[in-house]
């Protein structure tokens, strides 16, 4: 029987195809761990400290930021990796990077954006991550953006999966920016798979969180769901004893966990059921590898329909975020009549006046345009 520590070494991503520019090696971090600390200390990634999750910046020192849940993102997927014996500094730089295109006001920025640049390309906050990897972060001398590795591109890419339209993704980055090394349409390898999934775990547990510490649904409320009211039951005997926000967090906590489980657990079995040996078994599936039992899939899926009605499409949130698409609206035509006055001559020269319009106003924190749009007035 193969001990724990080799059964999935085939399928780990453990050395690097290298990086669209050639750079020298580094004799205290691997490739993958000089990734991470790219994202770390790129300007894009401090900026997540300023937008939106769900509630736009302004509104509370508590609720989730970009940052903050990008950091829990990380955090669920190097568990998981490190179950599988996979790639936790590539799980890592991943889950670090995947929401750093997102555009101030997060879906709903991104919604309007979208609309501004119909006759451009379109916006798309994940192709948006990949236009300040490969061109927009300035950091070095002999090359723009990160230059990161061609794992780390590959699982920024196919966050949602195989990409088999790429038209968008030329419109708006051009796929000579990746000079072939990349097949767009092969699915994701493992760690990919688990920067998304503890993406989608980490924002279902965490907005029904922060939804209640905004008074928009009670604990009462997330009860209904089966899942959640499983969990209550060994929690039930504390409610006379501690805060409710402890219960909460213990509720989401468990939760976190079991959705965990059900992840490594399930991923194993479809290995096993797939006879996925090695990395191109992987890539030659035509089905997510690690992704929740059905069970779990269920309750998931419940969560987000909760979410959607009561969170997303409370009319609180909803008149928050009306107010941001307005603000979006309002930087783009601004912006568009007279760039020079706020964007450098040098960076209006890089293409097309509205992508770089574009460029500028998705880097913006939410403060940052909401202070802009007041100027314009």
């Amino acid at each position: 029987m193969q001990s724990n520590s080799k059964k999935y070494l085939n399928l780990k991503i453990s050395t690097s195809k290298g990086r669209l520019f050639k750079e020298k090696k580094n004799k205290l971090r691997t490739p993958f761990q000089r990734d991470r600390d790219r994202i770390i200390h790129s300007t894009s990634f401090r900026r997540l400290k300023h937008k939106t999750q769900v509630f736009v910046n302004t509104e509370g020192d508590h609720y989730r930021t970009r940052l903050t849940h990008s950091m829990e993102v990380s955090q669920i997927s190097r568990t998981i990796a490190r179950a599988l014996n996979l790639n936790e500094d590539l799980c890592e730089t991943l889950s670090l990077a995947h929401d750093m295109g997102h555009t101030p006001f997060g879906h709903a920025g991104e919604d309007v954006l979208d609309d501004c640049m119909e006759n451009y390309g379109g916006f798309d906050h994940n192709i948006q991550t990949l236009r300040i990897v490969t061109v927009l972060e300035e950091k070095y001398y002999n090359f723009k953006g990160l230059n990161l590795t061609i794992e780390a591109l590959d699982g920024l890419i196919k966050h949602n999966g195989p990409i088999f339209d790429t038209d968008r993704f030329n419109k708006i980055l051009g796929l000579n920016t990746f000079k072939n090394k990349i097949n767009f349409k092969k699915y994701p390898y493992l760690e990919s798979q688990i920067s998304s999934i503890s993406d989608d775990i980490a924002y279902n547990n965490h907005d029904v969180e922060d939804g209640i510490r905004a008074n928009l649904f009670s604990l009462n409320k997330i009860l209904e769901i089966p899942f959640f009211n499983r969990l209550f039951i060994k929690h039930k005997k504390n409610i006379k004893k501690f805060r409710k926000e402890l219960i909460i967090s213990q509720i989401i906590r468990d939760s976190i966990n079991h959705m965990v489980t059900d992840i490594i657990e399930n991923s194993k079995r479809n290995i096993n059921r797939y006879e996925i040996k090695s990395l191109n078994n992987i890539y030659s599936c035509n089905k997510p590898i690690i992704c929740f039992s059905n069970k779990m899939k269920e309750a998931d899926n419940q969560i987000k329909f909760f979410l959607n009605d009561k969170m997303y499409n409370n009319k609180y949130v909803l008149k928050k975020t009306n107010e941001g698409k307005k603000i979006i609206k309002t930087l783009f035509n601004k912006l568009n009549k007279n760039p020079k006055k706020y964007i450098r001559n040098d960076l209006l020269k890089t293409g097309i006046k509205e992508r770089v319009v574009a460029d500028f106003i998705a880097g913006m924190t939410d403060r940052y345009a909401i202070n802009l749009n007041r100027n314009f007035k």
